[in-house]
Order: structure tokens, then sequence, then C-alpha cells
């Protein structure tokens, strides 16, 4: 018997409220479809370290404060924490200090899997006033303060300069919605027949990089006046190496091509209606440098300290790579991992599980293409806040206040050690 889902989306609910990766830690979760992620993480993190080299470091007295945005539900933000801190740690003993104490902030949307994330974080130390070199040495603490702060991270998420650094990695690529007139019909941005950009028409690209483009200046605004003076961030995303924003290569390759075609398969078996196909779009952008580069300088907050394209590999990690029926699984599986919450909202878990069984018979019977082709490229972005107006200002305005100052104590006791001024 056809199944039918037109009375099971949930109409007009904004994105923020639903979306998330998939949670739990079941075969189609995030957390066990989040190892290609790990590995592109740890083959950039000399990119990391290069940009923590140029936190500015304050008193040991004042807790450092990190942040990691859109930090879903898998161990791999937790790996990437206990780097950062551990590397800060090293550069106030190269300075003969104590290290301070740390604060680890894990944001991502409220609907994000936190109690997943939360079982895997390490202990608590028994007792936070010890030295940190003990912290480390004991076995697998966690030398920090944890807490969870939902929200979108196109919006303000903390009080006004209390952040040293931020991370994000894989996430920025998430739009905050899908562009309205994507959706629209009487568009000529209206995405008919298709479910993301890749092939799409050139108005519907425009769509996208201009919706991209807006959340990044928001996302850039909010950090600016959260960051504290000499803060950075660390910043990965997809991109593309194409001047053609409908060439998402293999962010294409993994939503346009088996994905879309799934969903081409449910309008012909007349399980879904084409219309029900089209109001569905992966709210995705892949941008380019120049993409990037022109939000940044126009927003004019941060200096660019390194903005490159880097060849990240393929989404998909399999044990056997001659086995057809396990890459198509691991295919169906990371589609399922960043995109099921969404499909699972417009047509109903039924009809989801129907879809992804028909991405995973399409992806064991062109494996051996997936694996050859189904490579992603990233955006590696380090950025450093400018000092603001006022901070100029405040600059200047100190340097007399010191000559001021010696100045008159110069005169004050130079008579005491027999100085004369004439």
């Amino acid at each position: 018997m056809a199944l039918k889902g037109e009375n099971v989306v949930v109409s007009n609910m904004k994105l923020e409220r639903i979306f998330c990766m998939k949670g739990g830690k079941g075969a189609a979760s995030y957390a066990n479809n989040s190892q290609a992620q790990a590995r592109h993480a740890r083959s950039m993190l000399h990119h990391l370290e290069e940009t923590l080299d140029g936190v500015q470091l304050n008193s040991p007295a004042v807790p450092f404060v990190l942040v990691d945005l859109g930090c879903s539900c898998g161990s791999n933000t937790i790996y990437i924490v206990d780097v950062i801190i551990k590397y800060i740690i090293k550069r106030y003993e190269a300075l003969g200090q104590e290290p301070p104490e740390f604060s680890a902030f894990f944001s991502d949307l409220p609907s994000n899997d936190f109690n997943t994330l939360f079982q895997l974080l390490p202990p608590p130390l028994a007792n936070y006033g010890g030295r940190m070199e003990e912290c480390l040495a004991a076995d697998n603490p966690r030398p920090y303060f944890a807490a969870g702060v939902p929200g979108s991270f196109y919006r303000r998420l903390f009080p006004a300069r209390s952040i040293d650094f931020f991370h994000s990695a894989f996430s920025l690529h998430w739009l905050s919605q899908v562009p309205d007139s994507v959706l629209d019909k009487r568009s000529t941005a209206y995405n008919k027949g298709r479910v993301f950009i890749h092939g799409a028409s050139e108005s519907t690209a425009k769509a996208y990089r201009k919706q991209f483009q807006t959340d990044l200046a928001v996302f850039l605004r909010a950090r600016a006046q959260e960051m504290k003076r000499g803060g950075s961030m660390f910043l990965v995303c997809l991109g593309r190496n194409s001047v053609d924003p409908t060439d998402h290569g293999g962010a294409g390759l993994l939503f346009g091509t088996h994905f879309q075609d799934a969903w081409d398969d449910l309008v012909q078996e007349g399980l879904i209606s084409a219309e029900k196909r089209d109001n569905f779009n992966i709210p995705v952008y892949a941008p380019s440098i120049q993409d990037f580069k022109e939000v940044v300088e126009a927003d004019g907050s941060f200096a660019i300290n390194k903005l490159e394209i880097f060849k990240g590999g393929s989404p998909l990690v399999v044990n056997r790579p001659d086995d057809a029926s396990e890459i198509g699984r691991a295919l169906a599986n990371s589609c399922r991992s960043v995109s099921g919450v969404l499909v699972d909202a417009h047509i109903g878990d039924k009809l989801s599980e129907e879809l992804f069984s028909r991405v995973e018979r399409r992806g064991t019977s062109n494996a051996k293409e997936l694996l050859e082709q189904l490579q992603f490229f990233h955006i590696v972005a380090s950025l450093s806040k400018k000092k603001t107006i006022q901070e100029k200002i405040e600059g200047k305005r100190v340097f007399p206040l010191v000559i001021f100052s010696f100045l008159f104590f110069f005169l004050l006791f130079s008579p005491l050690f027999g100085v004369s001024l004439c």
C-alpha cells in the first residue's frame, strides 16, 4: 500500500527550531557518522595552532574562554576543545606563567542532542584549585569548566567582550533558512524539480549566495561584539573551487544526484507529489573564496590571517572499499546523519525510511563512482579581531599619559638622586 505524506509535514516551522544533526548513537546518528569530519579536522590542526599563536594572552588571573559553534553531538568537538586548551597552556608555560582557568562553551541549535554530547565529556576535576600540571597528569580529567549554549550563531549568544577564541568547523555552510524565493512558485529562483542548489538555475544560485553572505555578515557582527580585544576565530566550512555556484562538487554529488534521484523515485511512484518534493530544499551553500572574502572585508571587524581552500577528502568512511553494499549504507547514513531530521519533518518517518533506503540502493549500484568522485573541499579561515575606533582612541590617550607620568616622577624625584636639570 502506498504511503502518503501530504499531511505529515509540520508547515512553516522555522529551521532553527527543528534542525540538528541526527542525535543518539544509532547507525545513522551523527556521532557514528562523523569520522570523516574528525579526519579532516586533524589534517588542519597546524592551521588551528597558527591561529592560536595570534590570540592575545591575558593575565593568568583572568579565565581563558573559548567557544565551539555548531558543536553537534559527537566526540569531535571535545577533541578540538582539548587541543585548543593544551596549546594555550603551552603558550603560558613558554612565558614562565601559570596557566589560567578555562571555560569552554559548546553551542548549537536548541534541538541539538546535548544529552549525548555531555555523556561523552570526561569527568570534571575533583579539585579545580589544583595546578594545571597536576590536572593534565591525572587520568584524563576535564581541565575546564563546560557549559552548553543553545541558540543560532546567526545572532548574539554571549556578553560583549567575553570570548577569547571562537572555533567552528563544518557548520557555516548551513544557512539560517532556505531562501524564500527558492520556494516561491512566482519567483525566477524557484527551484522546481530539485532539492539542492547543485545544477539549479542561475537565479536560484544567486538567491543561495545572497542568503549565505547575509548570514555570514550577521555571524561576523555578532562575534565582533562578543570577542575580547586580541581574540581570534578559526572557521572551517564546505567550499568549492568552481566559479560556477551551481557546481557544488562533492556536496553536489552527495545531495544533488542519488539523494535527488531518491526524491524523484517517491514522486514517480506516487508516494509524494511533485510539489511536496519541490517544497524541500537542503539549506546548504558551499562558498567560493571570493564569496567569503567579500563579506569579511565588507564587515571590517576582522583581519584575515589565512583564507584558503583545501581538499578535504571523502565523507564516506568504509572498512571494505570493495564492498558495494557497505558503500551504499555509508552514503545513506552520511546523508541521513546531516539531513534526516529535516526529511523526517517534511515527509514523516515512514516516507523518510523509504527515501533513504532508495539512497542506499542507488549508492550500492554506483559504489565505484562514489569512492572515486565524492570529494569535499573546505574553506579554512583564520581571523583576528581588529581594534575598534574606541580602542584606537583609548590607545592614543594612554601613550601621552605614560610619557606625562614618567616626566612628572622624574622631575619630582631627580633632586633626590643628585640629578641637575640646569
